[in-house]
């Protein structure tokens, strides 16, 4: 590779806006996230719905079929 052309590789902190902390490396200093892996839906198997004018009322009332 080539000298003084590549960005300076050096080990940093990710923190999330749930207080968790990450140590890696990065180009990049001090890394807020919003959202991590320990507070994310996907990985804790919380499901949370935002419903935003009741569009998952209307979908339900149009998709609706009663068995």
């Amino acid at each position: 590779m080539k000298p003084s052309i590549h960005p300076q590789y050096e080990e940093t902190t990710i923190t999330c806006a749930c207080g968790a902390v990450i140590h890696t490396r990065s180009t990049k200093k001090n890394i807020r996230v919003e959202i991590c892996s320990n507070c994310h839906p996907f990985f804790t198997g919380d499901k949370k719905f935002v419903d935003m004018a009741g569009r998952i009322d209307r979908f339900k009332k149009r998709y609706n079929k009663e068995k």
